[in-house]
């Protein structure tokens, strides 16, 4: 059984419009013992002797805030002499799908096999990937500068609006009043015919729209602005997805197999759309129109298990114990930055 209580840390950082390295620590270190402790409890366990094995993320991500994790799960596997796995942040995301698919599939061994294609769009991450097994995956889309969940952040805060819930609910629900047409930005990157995203011109566009606004705008210009963005975004990303739908059904036509990894790439049949922005009901929704018009079967999460949470952590120690793979827990190392796997050399024919 997986227990999920977590702690929550927007409301220390939101009146300084970030992250704060420092606060973020010291939430950690504060939070860490309890929510451990509530976990066992929620999983109907009376100790850490209990369980099976310990999972723990140890990157990518903020170093500090990830070294407290970390070094406690590694005391905990040392003292209680647990199995120990060292867990990827992006994996977790991409593979927390399969759990909420075989909760929703009583009697299915494997209701989301690989190999499928995944959306990770977060915070910190937007990245188009190809998911061949627990381990092998492929980076065939990213972003060239900030992710979307960054740039709903960013654009949240330019249109005034109380980001201590997270800027992207605030703006998806901001959204919900205005009217996009009324205040239509660009698309990013539309005359390239890619898989690469970029949403820092949008956020520019969305800063020098708003400046001519008088006084700011009005609410309801500010609402249709928060439209138009939404509507903007949402629309790169629907057309990135395409590219690689496009670039994979390439794959199987080719008359002699490529070298190397692209020679991998599998008919894909499903998409899993995960990260915190999968929350995003507008987005999932227009994606999962997008897939159905591909004969794509589309993926999520529960919106409550989109965001980071321990229970993507404990699905991926569990998928990588199943396969017999397990790590030594003295001597775990962190890491700031940890690509998910080799990023392909996209070209569209």
């Amino acid at each position: 059984r997986v227990g999920g209580p977590s702690a929550k840390e927007g409301g220390i950082h939101a009146e300084w419009g970030g992250v704060v390295p420092g606060l973020a620590r010291d939430a950690h270190i504060e939070a860490v013992g309890r929510v451990v402790s509530e976990a066992i409890a929620a999983a109907g366990l009376s100790s850490v002797a209990d369980v099976d094995a310990i999972g723990v993320t140890v990157g990518p991500g903020l170093e500090i805030c990830l070294r407290i994790g970390a070094n406690h799960a590694v005391s905990l596997a040392e003292e209680h002499r647990k199995p120990f796995v060292a867990v990827h942040h992006l994996e977790a995301h991409c593979l927390m799908a399969r759990l909420a698919a075989l909760a929703d599939s009583p009697g299915e061994t494997d209701p989301l096999p690989f190999p499928f294609l995944s959306l990770l769009v977060s915070g910190g991450h937007c990245q188009l990937l190809l998911c061949r097994g627990v381990g092998d995956y492929s980076v065939i889309g990213s972003t060239l500068d900030d992710a979307l969940g960054e740039a709903y952040d960013k654009v949240a805060r330019l249109l005034g609006l109380d980001v201590g819930g997270g800027g992207g609910p605030a703006l998806e629900a901001f959204a919900k009043k205005g009217d996009a047409s009324k205040a239509k930005l660009p698309v990013p990157m539309s005359k390239r015919k890619d898989t690469a995203f970029s949403f820092a011109g949008l956020k520019t566009a969305v800063r020098t729209r708003l400046a001519k606004l008088e006084n700011g705008g009005t609410e309801e210009e500010r609402a249709d602005l928060a439209a138009a963005f939404q509507e903007a975004a949402i629309m790169h990303i629907e057309r990135r997805l395409r590219y690689a739908l496009v670039w994979c059904a390439e794959q199987q036509l080719l008359p002699t197999p490529l070298e190397g990894e692209a020679a991998k790439v599998p008919p894909i049949t499903s998409l899993v759309v995960s990260g915190g922005v999968a929350a995003n009901q507008a987005l999932r929704g227009r994606l999962r129109s997008l897939c159905e018009a591909n004969n794509v079967r589309m993926y999520t999460p529960p919106t409550r298990l989109c965001t980071d949470n321990g229970v993507m952590v404990a699905w991926v120690a569990i998928e990588r114990l199943l396969l017999g793979h397990s790590d030594t827990a003295t001597g775990t190392e962190v890491r700031a930055r940890w690509p998910l796997g080799r990023a392909l050399d996209i070209k569209l024919t």
